[in-house]
């Protein structure tokens, strides 16, 4: 009797414990669909292709890159919330999808309760730059100009609620400075804006104005993340230049809804790892000018409820209108 009886439990725990790797080791089952919130073409479209790719590869399934673009995410996240948790449908997330969390009346889902992150993909630096052969030769000297004249300075980026457009009310705040922040459509209007003299600095993610740096065309002041840029090694960061408060860089990552099991999370996460470690698709993302960030599901997480707070305080701070 005693016999059976332990035969029975020994039997239950066994079965336990094959049962919680069950689902990593039926997973992937079809095609695993990565869904992306913007166009095809962009920054975030190539590195979820390089990504996905390698994916595919190590996954056993093609992974595929399903693009729907909209103001803030809310197509793609609401997409990604409805599918089922199983591990087949990936979100792109970055500092974006922290930035709808704030500035949104509302949203068809909760950013941080219908998602788990799975990780980290890349890192890119934001970027304070002013005509070449102006006025401002240092970030010193065009903080200086504006305490000196209150209203008087002009700031350019992309659009309302980008977190380029609210760096520069990060910056501003930082600094103590009264400026003036002119959104543009885009990264073009505001470089064609700067060389026109319509604007007297801009703010702007680091790849689309590059080319303008290099070719003599724009000036950079500083980079405003924690280090100094790869490829700009002389340029200093924000607070290198004496604005101690401004802080702030872009990035991406992937995650699935919410109750996704574990097991699928923590498989994903470490095709994820091993792909951005690929010298491959670390070239594919250094090329366009985006730093690999391989990391663990709870980095991911981090960085997103980082800039949920941080981007959240900056809104109601600078009293942005809620879409």
């Amino acid at each position: 009797m005693i016999s059976t009886v332990f035969q029975s439990v020994v039997g239950l725990l066994l079965a336990g414990l094959l049962a919680v790797p069950a689902a990593a080791q039926g997973f992937p089952a079809k095609p695993v669909r990565l869904v992306v919130p913007n166009a095809p073409g962009g920054a975030a479209d190539l590195t979820a292709r390089a990504v996905g790719q390698r994916l595919g590869e190590t996954l056993g399934q093609p992974v595929v890159i399903d693009n729907k673009p909209g103001a803030g995410g809310v197509a793609a996240g609401e997409a990604v919330a409805k599918a089922a948790p199983d591990g087949h449908t990936l979100l792109l997330i970055s500092s974006g999808t922290a930035v709808s969390a704030s500035l949104f009346k509302s949203l068809p889902f909760d950013t941080v309760k219908d998602f788990t992150p799975v990780a980290p993909l890349a890192t890119f630096d934001l970027v304070i730059v002013a005509p070449e052969g102006g006025r401002f030769k240092t970030l010193g000297e065009l903080v200086a100009f504006a305490r000196a004249n209150p209203g008087k300075l002009n700031i350019g980026t992309p659009n309302i609620g980008t977190t380029q457009n609210l760096a520069a009310e990060l910056f501003k705040s930082a600094a103590g400075i009264d400026v003036q922040i002119v959104p543009f459509n885009g990264t073009p209007a505001v470089i064609n804006a700067l060389r026109g003299g319509q604007i007297d600095a801009g703010l702007d993610i680091l790849g689309p104005v590059l080319a303008q740096i290099r070719a003599g065309v724009l000036h950079p002041l500083a980079i405003t993340g924690d280090k100094r840029s790869r490829v700009l090694p002389k340029v200093p960061t924000a607070r290198e230049a004496g604005v101690v408060g401004l802080v702030a860089a872009s990035w991406n990552g992937l995650a699935v809804p919410a109750k996704t099991p574990r097991d699928v999370v923590a498989r994903l996460n470490r095709e994820v790892v091993a792909a951005l470690k690929d010298p491959v698709v670390r070239k594919k993302l250094e090329d366009l000018n985006l730093d690999p960030h391989p990391g663990t599901p709870e980095q991911a997480a981090t960085m997103l409820n980082d800039d949920i707070r941080r981007w959240g305080s900056v809104i109601e701070r600078a009293r942005l209108p809620k879409q």
